[in-house]
């Protein structure tokens, strides 16, 4: 299993990156709240709705604080889901706050119900690091999937990315004798192509989910990641293949076993065409980023040699050789494989 950083250095990102992150709208005026939520009075562990621990912990605060933070929370939930269009949020309640002491983002999660209909959501508070920007922008940019984020400060809002829980998925739904395993295989071997491609690290099963979609005749099934931290850090190449990772072992052997050699040869090729047609239609932007994260510090120097020697040997080639920064590498694989 590929060995990953228990705790990664946070970087702030350069002046670049907060202009790129103004021109593209990420920037907003929203209350910087993640040191506020930190001020918990307690905490419990969070149950699931089956009534199983998880990792999280639902906190609470004194009732002063709570009366502070619920307007907050609710104005950036209207802001994140409306661009601020709504400006009465009274309908709207903080129903629970949870936190994650794993990982590197230590997160909140802010369960918002709406009081007419009992609808509720969440979102994520987490504090701002460049190398989570970075994969936040180039999941929207080159995935089939959009990612609704906001910045103001020190403070990282993330919208909710609904699915099964990897892990969830791997052990009850695997399993199942209906399941159609060509599809599965085929997604994850598409998943497993997009994370390397623009080399997003640690996709253990707890670090993406399953979003299942009823078809007409069958079901859909797409992959997508939710913790991004490690975007272009790691040094060891392995790092950024999902199928190298134990936890994901069961939907390896699966992909294995229901495609040939041909057939996976297919879906990557697929993928890299999609990739690169999605990289055509956001030009503009995608060169913006990347002008951005090549100047940008968000690895350590031995982690961009190393990563460049991997990506040399896996390759077969040398154009990592004169790469300096993690921003250049990632750039430079990029447009690789996207042979652009």
């Amino acid at each position: 299993m590929p060995m990953i950083s228990r705790r990664k250095e946070r970087y702030q990102g350069s002046p670049a990156l907060v202009q790129y992150l103004f021109r593209f709208d990420r920037l907003r005026d929203i209350p910087s709240v993640y040191e506020d939520l930190t001020r918990f009075a307690g905490s419990m562990p969070y149950e699931n709705p089956k009534g199983e621990e998880t990792l999280w912990l639902t906190v609470y605060y004194d009732p002063e604080h709570m009366r502070e933070l619920r307007p907050k929370l609710t104005k950036i939930y209207s802001e994140l889901k409306a661009g601020g269009m709504g400006d009465h949020h009274d309908h709207l309640s903080v129903d629970r706050i949870d936190f994650g002491e794993f990982g590197n983002s230590r997160p909140f999660r802010v369960r918002i119900t709406n009081d007419y209909n009992d609808n509720s959501d969440y979102f994520y508070v987490k504090h701002v690091d460049a190398s989570r920007i970075y994969g936040l922008e180039l999941e929207h940019i080159l995935s089939p999937n959009r990612i609704n984020y906001l910045i103001q400060g020190n403070t990282l809002i993330e919208e909710h990315i609904a699915g099964v829980p990897g892990d969830v998925f791997l052990r009850d739904y695997l399993p199942d004798p209906e399941l159609n395993r060509v599809r599965i295989a085929k997604e994850f071997t598409k998943f497993n192509e997009r994370c390397f491609i623009r080399l997003l690290g640690d996709m253990r099963s707890v670090n993406y989910v399953v979003d299942i979609t009823p078809d007409f005749e069958e079901v859909q099934y797409r992959v997508r990641p939710i913790d991004f931290d490690q975007q272009s850090y790691e040094g060891r190449g392995k790092t950024y293949l999902a199928y190298r990772f134990d936890s994901n072992r069961p939907v390896t052997r699966l992909a294995f076993k229901s495609l040939d050699r041909k057939s996976i040869d297919q879906y990557v090729a697929e993928e890299h065409a999609q990739m690169a047609q999605r990289a055509k239609v956001e030009a503009a932007r995608l060169k913006a980023l990347l002008g951005v994260l090549r100047r940008d510090e968000i690895a350590p120097d031995k982690h961009v040699r190393q990563l460049a020697r991997d990506l040399a040997k896996y390759h077969h080639t040398d154009i990592f050789r004169d790469c300096e920064t993690m921003g250049e590498l990632t750039a430079t694989h990029i447009l690789h494989m996207l042979e652009m």
